[in-house]
């Protein structure tokens, strides 16, 4: 039965964030009293995905680097900087909206993007390194661009920040891989399956509570607001294009590149938004929520045009034989 739950949700996952964002707006900052689960949601979504990697495969893709260290650069460098320059250009007098787009470009890669590259046939190892690896720099990376970038203009307890994302990012993962190495991977057919529903429910719980939290920014929509939907939109699309086009002009062979795009393209948004809403004024946190709205839409978006990309290009092949 969780089985079945589980391809149900998995099916589903572009609808459901945004769906249970639009059902927290609705209910309101009611749901804001349910904040202090968030952190526990988080850790155990962090575990049940961490259930898939081991330290081997960490082992075989290091001693390869190169393109863990082109995603990283994609992830924490190039993103980053593209997201703080079109802030200053299009919210010059807009700290807080131009941290929320800064804080969604700096967070690690989403743990759902493995699901999109085992979709589309990309590099499962690589894939699980990226994000394990991300994972466990998320505690020096994020606070740190944060204070480097903003922290003169916007309040920052990097100490505390570092605790929390140790606490629901680098032990659970960590514990999970551990556990994954000592059971020689039956722990991924034992407990895997029956935290995958719990961890996509869990999901939906998380969103709905930021989206109390922020409610009353969302409530009234004005040109701003739909201004910063919009904004959202093409710089959560510009991460996909990005990773793409850097695959295709290295050269890559097709697992690589739908790697990147999605290891690229897709943030762990409800990090972002735990730490948005925790760390930060409401605004800061509209821009990071906003991305829940795109992220699973557009990752499916994204693997139809490279799965047609790809169809096309084999096509071709067949056809000069």
């Amino acid at each position: 039965m969780l089985s079945q739950l589980n391809r149900m949700l998995e099916k589903l996952m572009p609808f459901i964030t945004p769906v249970s964002l639009l059902i927290g707006v609705l209910i309101g900052s009611s749901l804001s009293q349910y904040t202090f689960l968030i952190p526990w949601l988080f850790a155990l979504m962090t575990f049940a995905g961490s259930l898939n990697s081991n330290f081997q495969q960490l082992n075989a893709t290091i001693h390869r680097p190169f393109p863990i260290v082109m995603a990283l650069f994609v992830l924490h460098i190039f993103m980053p900087a593209w997201a703080w320059s079109v802030g200053q250009v299009i919210f010059p007098h807009d700290v807080f909206t131009s941290t929320g787009l800064l804080l969604a470009a700096i967070i690690p890669t989403g743990v759902t993007s493995f699901i999109w590259v085992s979709i589309y046939k990309g590099s499962i190892p690589l894939a699980l390194s990226i994000i394990l690896i991300d994972t466990l720099l998320a505690p020096l990376i994020v606070p740190y661009t944060l204070l480097l970038v903003v922290g003169d203009t916007v309040h920052l307890e990097a100490l505390k920040l570092v605790k929390d994302l140790c606490f629901m990012i680098v032990l659970p993962s960590l514990l999970g891989m551990c556990l994954n190495q000592y059971t020689k991977g039956t722990i991924k057919q034992t407990l895997g399956p029956k935290l995958a529903p719990v961890s996509k429910i869990g999901l939906s719980v998380m969103v709905m509570v930021n989206g109390g939290v922020i409610a009353p920014y969302l409530k009234h929509i004005d040109k701003k607001l739909l201004f910063i939907i919009v904004i959202v939109f093409l710089m959560s699309s510009a991460g996909y294009f990005f990773s793409w086009m850097i695959g295709k002009w290295l050269r890559w062979d097709r697992a690589k590149v739908v790697t990147l795009t999605f290891c690229g393209g897709m943030r762990n948004i409800s990090a972002g938004a735990v730490l948005a809403v925790s760390y930060f004024p409401a605004p800061v946190a509209v821009p990071v929520v906003l991305g829940m709205l795109f992220q699973q839409v557009l990752a499916a978006l994204s693997g139809r045009l490279v799965q047609n990309y790809y169809q096309k290009k084999d096509a071709e092949f067949v056809s000069l034989k």
